[in-house]
């Protein structure tokens, strides 16, 4: 592989049509995964190190094939804009408000209008960084963690040597492993795997209800996606869900179930509770990981008032994003086009849906910042912000405050993915322009690939969504909160307020402390966020991500360079291969007579 180390980048093509085209191929294999998994377990993967490594490989390959010309690195960086701008498409409501709406409502959305729904609410969040770029960049000289690292991950595969190709084939590998025990665990009907162990538990009011292992789901998943997830996410975050999967799972829902707060389910040893189960735990945990982020927001933007910026001298920096008069007319063209399809679709009043963009402009910045700074990108908390704006302006419209809110959370996706590639692109001579175009790219591919996925996936969403299959927690939290403010305090079962109360409690001083307090043990706290997620997933999905940490914590300590370049690539490859083995399966599921 020829480098370019020694060559000005500037002097690199960047813009072409190769690179455009060759991100939203890869952008589009590469959203399922991120529709997979988000639906599974509400969490998604930053594919742009990823998108970086296979169109680097796939052009060395028609080099030595055919002969032409490599993909230069700043090439590659449009590539990488392009397919993470697509798959980060997620954002825009697929794993949320939208099939939140379709279980309080059943109202879905065909095809067509999905598509431009996801197209509509992202462009918000890219007009919103086109302008914000010199302000954090150049200005404020925001660190933006994940731009960084994708940078240094592309200038080191561009640089020459085996680095690349050793890459490369470590993701292949990893995929196809993760694809073929996919296809054997859904060919031979394999689930979680739990022990023969069963309590008898008295009931209030007399009678007994017989409780397995299995219906309360500990057990183990023949699953390496959430082993990929764990090694990514760290052994805290990993220890913290799975501490609140056993006090939900293994305490907290005999209680109910003793207390006949839940009906039981099948009396089937070997079949799990998850669905009558999470009606209730997904009370406490989602109030906490509502009220943790909620909390953990607030203190971020109070620190980033009260901090007082040294003027910062702007740098060079090659090219500039959109000027004031492009920015003001892509700002009118997207607030009528946001306002005119809520008004369309939901029958969302102009006067709300204005409000709706107005608030996405706002919050989209506030986003862009809390990213740059912690590489967090709080899409819940503002979204739920949000929620509880419209919960006031139209009560008991739960339309008005999934979609509305919906608006706010893809438009600070969608920001904040593109800051973190225009950080990305400062680092290796990038145009912000061209960045900025095949980000625009990346949507339209997006929403293409996510509205079609999410489709065949979710065809029936009443019947398949917060189930043991496709427990979707982030669906539940949206769900659970549009519902008490549409209803009020009735729309919980019986038993749910205390619980939710002292849930309340327990995420709010949680997340003070570990936002506020200097003290080291903090460290050895949970995270109330992924304390409260444990709550409304089935507890083997806990166990996985468990195993995926402390693996990658091991590798860290005993061989922590192997470990910097190698780990994320491996959890690349397990996610990537099983989310895209499942979303095959499921085409061919339909496609079968």
């Amino acid at each position: 592989m020829a480098g370019t180390a020694s060559v000005d980048p500037r002097a690199l093509p960047e813009l072409t049509i190769r690179a455009v085209l060759t991100g939203m191929v890869i952008g589009a294999l590469l959203t399922p995964c991120n529709v997979y998994s988000g639906l599974k377990i509400g969490w998604t993967f930053n594919m742009s190190v990823a998108a970086g490594l296979i169109g680097l490989a796939f052009w060395t390959a028609m080099q030595h094939a055919w002969g032409g010309a490599a993909l230069g690195l700043r090439e590659n960086n449009i590539n990488q804009t392009a397919a993470s701008a697509s798959a980060s498409i997620i954002s825009s409501g697929l794993a949320a408000p939208i099939p939140a709406l379709a279980l309080l409502t059943g109202q879905t959305l065909a095809f067509p209008v999905l598509a431009l729904w996801l197209f509509v609410v992202s462009i918000l969040g890219v007009v919103v960084a086109a302008g914000l770029r010199n302000q954090l960049l150049v200005r404020e000289h925001l660190p933006f963690p994940a731009g960084v690292v994708t940078a240094e991950t592309m200038k080191q595969i561009h640089a020459g040597g085996s680095e690349a190709s050793a890459r490369v084939r470590l993701l292949s590998i990893c995929a196809a492993f993760s694809a073929g025990l996919k296809v054997l665990v859904t060919r031979f009907a394999i689930g979680p795997l739990a022990p023969p162990i069963s309590a008898t538990i008295a009931k209030v009011g007399g009678g007994t209800t017989s409780v397995s292992a299995m219906n309360l789901g500990l057990a183990l998943d023949p699953s390496v996606l959430m082993i990929g997830f764990g090694a990514i996410s760290g052994l805290r975050i990993a220890l913290s869900v799975l501490a609140g999967s056993l006090l939900g799972w293994a305490i907290l829902a005999p209680i109910a179930l003793s207390q006949g707060w839940v009906a039981p389910g099948p009396d089937d040893a070997n079949v799990s509770w998850f669905g009558p189960l999470v009606e209730w735990l997904l009370w406490p945990g989602a109030t906490m990981m509502v009220t943790a982020s909620l909390t953990a927001f607030a203190v971020s933007i109070a620190r980033m008032l009260l901090r007082r910026h040294e003027e910062a001298k702007p740098v060079a920096a090659p090219g500039r994003g959109l000027g004031h008069r492009e920015l003001w007319v892509a700002l009118g063209i997207v607030t009528v086009l946001s306002v005119g399809t809520q008004a369309a679709l939901f029958n969302i009043g102009i006067f709300e849906a204005v409000l709706a963009v107005a608030l996405s402009y706002v919050l989209a910045i506030v986003a862009a910042r809390v990213s740059g700074e912690t590489a967090i990108t709080p899409i819940g908390a503002l979204g739920k912000i949000t929620q509880l704006t419209f919960g006031a302006i139209s009560p008991g419209n739960v339309t008005a405050n999934l979609m509305t809110a919906n608006v706010t959370g893809g438009a600070a996706g969608q920001c904040a993915d593109l800051m973190h590639d225009l950080r990305t692109g400062q680092l290796v001579g990038a145009t912000p322009g061209f960045q900025i175009i095949a980000q625009l790219f990346g949507v339209l591919t997006g929403s293409l690939a996510g509205a079609f996925t999410y489709l065949l996936l979710i065809p029936d969403p009443q019947h398949q969504l917060v189930t043991s299959e496709w427990p979707a927690p982030a669906v539940a939290t949206w769900k659970a909160v549009a519902e008490v403010l549409s209803n009020g305090w009735e729309a919980m079962p019986a038993g749910a307020m205390p619980a939710i109360a002292i849930s309340g409690v327990l995420g709010i001083g949680l997340a003070l402390y570990e936002t506020l307090s200097e003290s080291p043990l903090k460290r050895y706290l949970p995270s109330a966020s992924a304390f409260g997620f444990g709550f409304v997933i089935p507890a083997w999905i806990a166990i996985s991500l468990v195993i995926g940490a402390v693996a990658a914590t091991i590798a860290e300590r005993f061989y922590p360079q192997w470990a910097e370049r190698r780990i994320v690539v491996i959890a690349a490859g397990l996610i990537v291969g099983e989310s895209l083995a499942g979303v095959v399966g499921a085409a061919i599921s339909i496609l079968s007579p």
